[in-house]
């Protein structure tokens, strides 16, 4: 059974940064990646980051904007999200996936807000 937990959401202004953490506990080496979800709307892939850290994959929407991050000693993946624009405003999910380029998460976080105001 795998745990993950978000943390790091806020609300920022268009422009500005954030960066969104998530705690995994129980899984081995697993792939781990991040989706959202705005009101309204249904859940997205956002990225994802393979067990070594070298391979990543991005949604179009996010490329040149946001990186994700691992720190296996620490079993915590990271979201940096640079240059924040109201169409990010959403929950963000961890999860893990099944493959790097998956876009279907097998287990889930709670979620974490992060609000982005023009």
């Amino acid at each position: 059974q795998v745990q993950l937990v978000e943390s790091g959401g806020g609300s920022v202004q268009a422009g500005a940064s954030l960066r969104v953490s998530c705690a995994a506990s129980g899984g081995g080496r697993i792939i781990l990646g991040w989706f959202r979800q705005a009101p309204g709307k249904e859940r997205e892939f956002v990225a994802a980051i393979g067990w070594s850290g070298l391979n990543t994959n991005y949604a179009d929407s996010v490329k040149g904007r946001f990186t994700i991050s691992r720190d296996n000693d620490r079993n915590t993946v990271h979201l940096q999200m640079n240059n924040l624009k109201p169409e990010d405003t959403a929950v963000y999910f961890c999860a893990t996936l099944p493959w790097l380029t998956s876009k279907i998460g097998t287990y889930w976080g709670q979620g974490t807000q992060v609000t982005v105001s023009s």
